[in-house]
């Protein structure tokens, strides 16, 4: 199908400084698994809001990086800085998570579980071949163009929406060669918040997160957040008090 190309309406520019320097030792993943690359349109995002989020009157968490609420109604932040890690597969994570994340895969590894970071960081632009992509294979399906940018968006998020874009939210699945993705997400589910992680769309929150369930999708928040969350059971937008 003719590529279709589509303007940008509403998306809050994102100007961000990034530095990569490279860890190829440490985070063996044990295989070469890296983001699919993707091309690139554009998709309007004119109804949705980038207002900021507020936390409830208790607490302030507005200056703390690990709790940066990203979704579809909050963008990242202008000038947003992140200092970028490149494991050893080529994916890129903020450099800030990466002691805890070592820590994770090498506890998972020595209880026969073998993770694999498929999805890190990813740009602006990455974030948006992604979501046309998507509507793309929708429209390949049968689907009108509006009803495919609909659906897409119960799967990719807007560019200048998505955590990946910060640099703190993960895809891990498994080596396929070593156990299966089940194996991997069960690990993770019990374990994940003990090194500062949360599972970010957990199943039964769709409703508040806006993404449907990713058993892949892991967003660091630091040991002492994650211990609240994974014990509530709670999303990040209810931790922060965000309805």
């Amino acid at each position: 199908m003719k590529k279709i190309f589509f303007t940008i309406i509403a998306i809050t520019a994102i100007v961000a400084t990034v530095k990569i320097f490279t860890k190829s030792d440490d985070l063996n993943l044990y295989n070469d698994s890296s983001a699919d690359n993707f091309s690139a349109d554009n998709f309007s995002a004119d109804s949705f809001s980038t207002d900021s989020f507020s936390a409830d009157d208790n607490t302030d968490f507005t200056d703390d990086w690990r709790l940066i609420l990203v979704n579809s109604q909050n963008a990242i932040p202008e000038n947003y800085n992140i200092d970028l890690v490149q494991l050893s597969n080529g994916v890129s994570v903020d450099s800030r998570i990466y002691p805890d994340l070592q820590q994770m895969f090498d506890d998972a590894r020595k209880e026969g579980v073998y993770p694999v970071v498929t999805e890190g960081y990813r740009t602006n632009q990455q974030q948006q071949d992604m979501m046309n992509e998507k509507i793309d294979s929708f429209i390949n399906e049968g689907y009108s163009l509006e009803v495919a940018q609909n659906l897409a968006l119960d799967w990719v998020a807007l560019p200048g929406k998505s955590e990946h874009e910060l640099g703190i939210a993960l895809d891990i699945n498994a080596d396929a060669d070593f156990c299966s993705d089940n194996d991997v997400y069960d690990w993770l589910a019990d374990n994940a918040y003990k090194y500062g992680f949360i599972l970010r769309y957990p199943c039964g929150k769709e409703y508040i997160t806006g993404i449907d369930y990713e058993p892949w999708h892991y967003r660091y928040v630091g040991t002492d957040y994650a211990s609240q969350i994974y014990s509530k059971r709670i999303t990040l937008e209810e931790f922060l008090g965000v309805e």
